[in-house]
């Protein structure tokens, strides 16, 4: 089965992982230019979904983001298609695994998987541990 007018490399998840990182960290297009290598204005495409990059820049990008490179290869199952397994990395932060599950999902649309995904790494932020300091419950 041929592959015509496909591309193998999700961009927009690639932007979407970027921008999100990059924010977190607060740095700009520029900084995070300087630490992979890669022009602002490509990162900067890709971000916005309009840039194609080239096999050296996916694997700078995949390398800084720390996310293996097969996340972001392939795209949505059409309608009809057998999903493919979730795979899970080491690394990966829970919001990252259930937004892997959410897109996988053939009963969501890829805006509906992607706002849900948003909301629980709103809600992950705000009650988990990690970023929200809670004192040990008193014992009655």
């Amino acid at each position: 089965m041929s592959r015509v007018g496909k591309t193998l490399v999700n961009t927009q998840d690639l932007g979407r992982f970027l921008r999100r990182r990059r924010q977190e960290l607060g740095l700009s297009l520029r900084d995070l230019a300087d630490q992979t290598n890669v022009s602002a204005s490509t990162l900067s495409r890709i971000e916005n979904g309009t840039g194609k990059p080239d096999a050296d820049n996916i694997a700078r990008l995949t390398a800084w983001l720390d996310v293996p490179m097969e996340r972001i290869l392939g795209s949505r199952t059409n309608q009809g298609e057998e999903p493919e397994a979730v795979v899970y990395y080491p690394r990966e932060s829970t919001p990252e695994i259930v937004e892997a599950h959410l897109r996988a999902d053939r009963n969501l649309t890829a805006e509906t998987a992607s706002a849900l995904s948003e909301l629980f790494r709103v809600a992950y932020a705000q009650f988990s541990r990690a970023g929200n300091e809670r004192r040990p419950r008193k014992r009655r």
